[in-house]
Parts: C-alpha cells; sequence; structure tokens
C-alpha cells in the first residue's frame, strides 16, 4: 500500500461532521460551519467491454496458482451456463434408426431426451465391420461433433463450392459440398465413433427455431414479466436460464450417450467443432471434468480459439462466461489434456503471436508442451475446410490411439433424405415454440430446487448435522455468489491511498477524504474520513447510501457505543442512478452486456471491499462495523457476507427489498442468478455466525438466513427488526 497526502483539491465535506453533532457532541467541532458536502467521485463509469475486444491470457506463474485459477474458472463455467449444481440425468433413451451403408463406414439417424420432452437429433457414424483400427477389446475411441452455424446438413452452392475446389479448400466435388458430413465420415473410417448432433433451431432441432435460438432481436410478448417463464425473460435470466446453457447441456448429454454405447471406449473420447460448434468444445473442456464423467481425453475447438471475437451468437453468450477471461484461457481449461486449434484469417489470425505463445507457455508449465498445436491455415477465411481437417485428424488420432491416419478420401454423399432424423416411422414432436421453452425452465426450475434443497440451512436436528448441512450451503451457494461478485477483500498492495486533508480554521477536527486506486482492478474508490479517536480506533463504522442522516440513527438505535472513539466514514458513491450501463447492441439479450462486464450492483461491492480493505490497512485492530440503508443494501451485504471475516458487524435496512423484483436488465438492481441462489436472505445467511442486524425486514422473510444462524448455533448475532 502507497500512502500519500496531497494538497486538498475538493471542498470540505463538513455535512458529514454535523450530521454526528446532532446525536453526539463532539469537542472543538463548530457546528454552526456551513458547507456543501463534496461531490462524490466514485462515480467510475467503466468502458464496458464487449465481444469484440481484446481478451489475453495472462499464464499465472506457478503450477499451483494455475490449478486455483482453473478451478475458480470451470465453477464460472457451470454458473453461468446455469448447471450449477448439476440437474439430474435423467433417462435420454436413445432411438438409432435409418442405417446408411457407403464405402468405409456406416450413418444412421438419433434421437433421444436430454431432458424430459427436449429432443437431441443428429447422425452416428461408425467404422464398416471389417475396419480393425482402434479397437481394443471389442471398444472404439469416439468423437462428438458440434457443427457449429450452417448446420448439421449444411450444404455448399455450386459457386462456393467451386470456389473451394479452386483454392484448395475442398478437394473432392461429392464430399465437399457437405463438409460438415464429410469431418465426421473420415473419422468414422479412421475408426472413430462419430456423433453429430444438431444445435438449437438447426435440421431437425426445431422445438426452439432458428430465429429464437440465434437471431432474437426483438422481445416476444411471452417474455413479459405476467407470462409463464420463457428464454430471454427476467426469470429466465435471474435464474440464469439461457439458450447456451441448454446447448452445453445437450452437449453434455450427447457425451453420455456416446460413453454409453457398447462399441465405445468411455476413456478415448475426443471432441471438435467449428465456429459455434468451436465454442461449444471449448465449454466442454472448460467443464469440471466430475461433470463429464472424465470423458473427454482430446479437444480440437477449431475457429473460436482466440484472443479477439469471442462469440456473436446468442447461443455463445450467457451471463458471467467471460468476466475477466475468454476463449484462449477457457479452453486451457482441458489441459493438460491434448488440444489443437488453427489461425485463419478471421478474428482468429492473431492467435500464432497472441494466443498460441500462452498456451504453449502453460503446457511447458505442465510439462507436456508436445499436447498443444496451432495449424497456420491464414491463407483460408473462417473455416473447417479439408486443409482444416487434414491438421485435426493426426491430432484425434495420436490421442485416442489410432494408427496414423490417412489423407481424407471422397465417398457418395449422404443425401438430404436420408440425414432426416424425423419420419412417418419417427414423427417430430409436437410441443414446439414458446410453450416448449416454458417446459424446459419450468423442469430447470424445478432441478434447481431440487438439487439447492440438499444443501439448504436445516431449521432443526442435530448440531453436528445442521453445521455440515451449513458447509455444504457455502461449498455450493456460497461460490455461486462468489462467482456472481468475483472480487475478494483487497490486500494493502493491492492498493495506493491519496489523502486529501481539508485545513479550514472555523473547524477543529478534520475530515479526510480518502482516493483510494486499486492497481489490479482500475478503479478509484473515494471514502470521507473522520477520526474521533486519540489514537488507534478500537471501532471502525463505514456508513454506505443516501439518506447518510438514517444510517448514522440506525446505528445509534443498534449500540450508541459503536460511534465512541471511532473512525467515522462515509463511501462516496452514485446511488441516484436510475439503469445501469449496457453496451451499444440493439439486440435486447442481458448476454451481450454480462457475459463480459460486472453489473452495478458487483462494481458497487467493489467499491465497499476496497473501502473495507483500506480502512483496515490504516486502523488493523479496529473492528469494522459496516451500516447501510435500503439503497445500498445490496451491495453493502454482498460485501459483508463474501468478506464476513473483515465486518465484524453489519446493520443494514432492506425495507425488503430484493433483487428479484426487478423488470428489466438495465434495472440497477438487476444481478443475473439472484433468484436462483435465493436473492439477499441467501445471502445473508453466508454471514453466519458474524453479528447481523436486519431492518424493514420480519423472520418469515428472512427464514434462510434465521436458519444459517441458528445451524452454527449464532441465534443471538442476528437482529431483524420490522
Amino acid at each position: 500500500m502507497r500512502q500519500t497526502r496531497i494538497t486538498p483539491h475538493l471542498p470540505l465535506w463538513r455535512s458529514f461532521i454535523l450530521v454526528f453533532a446532532l446525536a453526539i457532541p463532539f469537542v472543538g467541532l463548530d457546528t454552526n460551519a456551513s458547507a456543501q458536502p463534496a461531490t462524490a467521485a466514485t462515480v467510475d463509469a467503466p468502458k464496458l467491454k464487449t465481444l469484440n475486444d481484446h481478451f489475453p491470457f495472462a499464464v499465472p506463474e506457478t503450477v499451483d496458482q494455475w490449478r486455483g485459477r482453473a478451478d475458480e474458472l470451470r465453477c464460472r463455467v457451470q454458473v453461468a451456463t446455469g448447471l450449477w449444481p448439476t440437474p439430474e440425468r435423467t433417462t435420454i433413451s436413445p432411438v438409432i434408426h435409418g442405417r446408411i451403408e457407403r464405402d468405409g463406414f456406416i450413418a444412421e439417424r438419433v434421437y433421444f431426451e436430454s431432458l424430459p420432452g427436449h429432443f437431441v437429433t443428429g447422425m452416428l457414424f461408425r467404422p464398416s465391420a471389417d475396419n480393425k483400427a482402434g479397437l481394443v477389446d471389442g471398444k472404439r475411441p469416439a468423437v462428438l461433433c458440434p457443427h457449429g452455424h450452417g448446420g448439421r446438413t449444411q450444404r455448399l452452392s455450386d459457386q462456393a463450392l467451386e470456389q473451394m475446389l479452386k483454392t484448395g479448400a475442398e478437394k473432392y466435388e461429392e464430399s465437399g459440398r457437405y463438409p460438415k458430413i464429410a469431418r465426421c465420415a473420415h473419422l468414422a473410417r479412421l475408426g472413430c465413433v462419430t456423433f453429430m448432433f444438431d444445435m438449437l433451431g438447426y435440421a431437425d432441432s426445431q422445438q426452439i427455431d432458428y430465429k429464437t435460438a440465434h437471431r432474437h432481436a426483438d422481445p416476444r410478448a411471452e417474455e413479459a414479466a405476467d407470462q409463464t417463464p420463457c428464454f430471454y425473460s427476467m426469470d429466465a435470466d435471474l435464474k440464469l436460464q439461457s439458450i447456451m446453457g441448454l446447448q452445453v447441456w445437450n452437449a453434455i448429454r450427447c457425451l453420455d450417450f456416446l460413453a454409453d454405447l457398447p462399441d465405445v471406449d468411455r476413456n478415448r473420447i475426443g471432441v471438435t467443432g467449428s465456429s459455434g460448434g468451436g465454442t461449444q468444445t471449448i465449454l466442454l473442456g472448460a467443464m469440471n471434468q466430475d461433470v463429464l464423467g472424465g470423458v473427454v481425453k482430446v479437444s480440437f475447438p477449431n475457429g473460436m480459439v482466440s484472443t479477439s471475437m469471442q462469440g456473436g451468437c446468442y447461443c455463445e453468450n450467457c451471463n458471467y462466461l467471460r468476466v475477466d477471461t475468454g476463449n484462449v484461457e477457457l479452453a486451457a481449461l482441458v489441459s493438460p489434456n491434448p488440444q489443437g486449434m488453427t489461425a485463419a484469417n478471421d478474428w482468429t489470425k492473431d492467435m500464432l503471436t497472441d494466443g498460441f505463445p500462452e498456451l504453449k507457455k502453460l503446457y511447458t508449465m505442465l510439462g507436456y508442451p508436445e499436447r498443444v498445436m496451432c495449424g497456420d491455415v491464414l491463407h483460408f477465411p473462417h473455416n473447417y475446410n479439408y486443409v482444416t481437417r487434414s491438421m485435426m485428424y493426426p491430432v484425434i488420432s495420436k490421442h485416442l490411439g489410432l494408427p496414423t491416419p490417412a489423407e481424407e478420401g471422397n465417398y457418395e454423399p449422404i443425401t438430404e433424405a436420408e440425414m432426416q432424423v424425423w419420419t412417418k416411422e419417427h414423427p417430430q414432436p409436437t410441443e414446439t415454440g414458446p410453450q416448449h421453452e416454458q417446459q424446459v425452465l419450468s423442469w430447470w426450475t424445478q432441478q434447481n430446487t431440487a438439487q439447492l434443497s440438499k444443501v439448504l440451512p436445516l431449521a432443526e436436528g442435530d448440531a453436528a448435522a445442521r453445521r455440515q448441512r451449513m458447509r455444504q450451503y457455502d461449498d455450493v451457494v456460497g461460490k455461486a455468489w462468489r462467482v456472481i461478485f468475483d472480487r475478494s477483500l483487497p490486500a494493502a498492495d493491492d492498493m495506493e491511498l491519496e489523502i486529501v486533508a481539508p485545513f479550514e480554521p472555523d473547524v477543529g477536527e478534520p475530515v479526510e477524504r480518502w482516493q483510494i486506486k486499486h492497481k489490479g482492478w482500475s478503479t478509484q474508490t473515494d471514502v470521507d474520513v473522520f477520526n474521533r479517536s486519540k489514537g488507534q480506533p478500537k471501532q471502525i463504522v463505514l456508513a454506505v447510501g443516501k439518506n447518510l442522516d438514517a444510517c448514522l440513527a440506525d446505528v445509534t438505535a443498534t449500540d450508541s457505543t459503536l460511534l465512541d472513539q471511532a473512525v467515522i466514514a462515509q463511501l462516496s458513491i452514485a446511488l441516484d442512478m436510475k439503469s445501469q450501463p449496457l453496451i451499444d447492441d440493439s439486440r435486447t439479450y442481458s448476454g451481450f452486456t454480462f457475459t463480459y462486464n460486472r453489473t452495478e450492483t458487483a462494481r458497487r461491492c467493489n467499491h465497499v471491499l476496497t473501502a473495507i480493505g483500506q480502512l483496515k490497512a490504516v486502523y488493523p485492530k479496529a473492528k469494522v462495523c459496516l451500516v447501510a440503508d435500503q439503497a445500498a443494501a445490496p451491495a453493502a451485504i454482498a460485501a459483508a457476507s463474501l468478506a464476513s471475516r473483515a465486518v465484524d458487524q453489519l446493520i443494514v435496512r432492506t425495507d425488503g427489498v430484493r433483487l428479484g423484483n426487478v423488470k428489466h436488465y438495465s434495472d440497477v438492481n438487476f444481478v443475473p442468478g439472484a433468484v436462483k441462489y435465493f436473492d439477499l436472505p441467501g445471502l445473508l445467511a453466508l454471514r453466519a455466525p458474524a453479528a447481523t442486524t436486519v431492518l424493514g425486514e420480519t423472520q418469515e422473510k428472512l427464514q434462510i438466513t434465521v436458519d444459517a444462524y441458528g445451524s452454527v448455533g449464532a441465534e443471538k448475532a442476528l437482529t431483524i427488526k420490522k
């Protein structure tokens, strides 16, 4: 911590002193002084990141640091996709039909339920029976192929195909017309069981149509607050239910489908996709491998590992996913397992000098420099063409126990009729559109309730069992909130302090304006500090709110001794905002802003944490009392709950405010996931056993908080007043 004292540039904040003088006599204080409060300076409107910004990967210095960072990121991925905790894996009941034979491989059509009533469709490719490559004890390696934008059945036009044949992007007229199918066919010829599933809105996956999943430009009537929740509604956002999350869940169930096939070796499964399928590949590699059963052994996320554009579709963005991270670091989470990628003449064009060197550095630090590669296809635009596929096959083959791959060959194309999963004998589901979305989200909500109820604090029972349950609550719900607010109490060395010291002669005890700069966060937090003690204070009272009079009244009503020999401070923070900053994007989806940026409540929480950290650094022996009014309640509760050891006492007036009451994602109190994780009562529960007084509430409305305090034998530390 660097501390300097500078000449004052701000008017003396005398009103702050006067407020305290109304309740407690101050020796030497001129209570007749009249001046306006200093302008609040903590209004640092950030430059919001967009999906087109720069997302570098800073490799940690040690393996242990990387492991810690990786654990945090894997939790972030699950929270962001709505899969924390993991839903129940219901029976998928796969149906495989419509056998198609070609030279060297067999193709079949597949559908199954990734969740009750929601069907995943696709095509399964197997080697011909006489192909023994990779066969060990009757089982083969397998590859999951998310197809990406363009769809499983993508067919190149005559003009596009002619151009690709001319440039060498494709080699054969027949197989090259369907480049996504060509990938699966050759993987099967190499000895892999291969499954390509339909992303939402493509080919046979039409229960949620293409426009809803990928081109949702305008809000629909069904998304209104008074309707049954569907995707893009406030209810969905507040429970972290997104199109991207559903696609990730579909992909996870596709891995389950492959791993359970009798001819598949579940210990030899890889994933490769391009574009939107590359994003899916990154996320499967980034997922906690316990969720996947540890089955992803090699990854080739083509076309999306980049420090530039991160994915422009609704299906590639979900709240919190890329806050202070990006696709290169997320791709690194599959390490130390092998992976490959390419740099093309698109947003990946700088990967060879910005992104891949960092991945190579990480793999080298982990002891496996040979396990990562990046191919140069800069002479082609965005693609997964013949040349790129030829770079992928050796990576997949080497790490799945296959011989050196033969060159991709031609084959008789599969007809579009043969690609169709739904037939007269296998009719497509009739539940579609908003009605189907409502059923999916209803199931998702039921799963949230069922899984989270297993960790809720117990209202009664054996003391040891109640304490154990609280540990589980912190491990699940606490981790989720730590992703949502994602910063902890700063260390002294993280901050630089400059003090503005006023010396007006008509004031006996000066107020100082502290300007605290956090070096890593690039923020400035302003705090007005008045030290009543003659030496080291016993108490720090930090007030956050619109109404300082009311805050102080709440302090004295709670404990009149708190202000004795205390440092009294007020955080200068803008609380009059009607809405929070959003990126300049006409598309109506919260994820385009909050996939990359913190919410306003999280930013306010960061300022509270900074103020506490600096006050504790200067006055290390003093206890901290944090007091907040309704306007600042969410940020103060978050800071006091996630840094509960540093906040000895919290006095907060909520007057019933809840994060779940917002109507639009521009609302200043919009916090995605707040409803899923029990809103402010769920946050307050994380403070147990620290002293907490909540004003403007009833015990019934804070039952989860009451149960948490009871679980750790700290009932007397919690006070609730109407």
